[in-house]
Formats: structure tokens, sequence, C-alpha cells
């Protein structure tokens, strides 16, 4: 279990750090964020994963993915967490 953790947190850091990295634009986050990015988007590739190809069907439709999926996901988050809050501000 333990184990399973840090793999998160390292693929997350990862994966939010080069997701930020490719997305061009100012996003001000700490390294939390970073990190928690990386670990949505890490869940959000691994869905896509299963949506496109159901491999892995046994440990179902929510799971992590590899470094691969996670940027992937978390390009994806981050541009759906743009969206939100753009729209929040322009609103208040």
């Amino acid at each position: 279990m333990i184990g399973f953790i840090l793999f998160l947190l390292v693929i997350g850091l990862i994966g939010g750090f080069v997701a930020r990295a490719l997305v061009p634009g100012n996003d001000a986050m700490s390294l939390g964020g970073t990190i928690l990015l990386g670990i949505v988007g890490s869940f959000v590739g691994g869905f896509i994963g299963y949506a496109l190809f159901g491999n892995d069907s046994g440990d179902g439709a929510f799971q992590a993915s590899g470094i691969i999926g996670s940027i992937v996901g978390s390009v994806i988050a981050l541009l759906v967490y743009r969206a939100a809050n753009g729209r929040r501000a322009v609103r208040g």
C-alpha cells in the first residue's frame, strides 16, 4: 500500500510537471497542486486507455495509468481546470 502511494506521488509529480510544461500559459500552482494534477491525470489517462483499448477489464474503468497515460490525462485535466477557472473569474 505504501509503495502504491509513493508510486502515485512520483508519477503525479512527473505527469503534472510535464503537462504544465506542454500546455502554454501561466499556472499559479503549488507543488502539491502539480502532484494532484498528475494523480488526477493518471486516473483520467487510465479511464481513456480502458475506454479505447478495453485492457485490464478486471481492474475496472477507474484505474491508475502509466507515465504516458498520466501525461495525456494531466494535459486534459489542466485544460478542463483552466476552462472552469476562467469562467468563474469572468462571472465573479
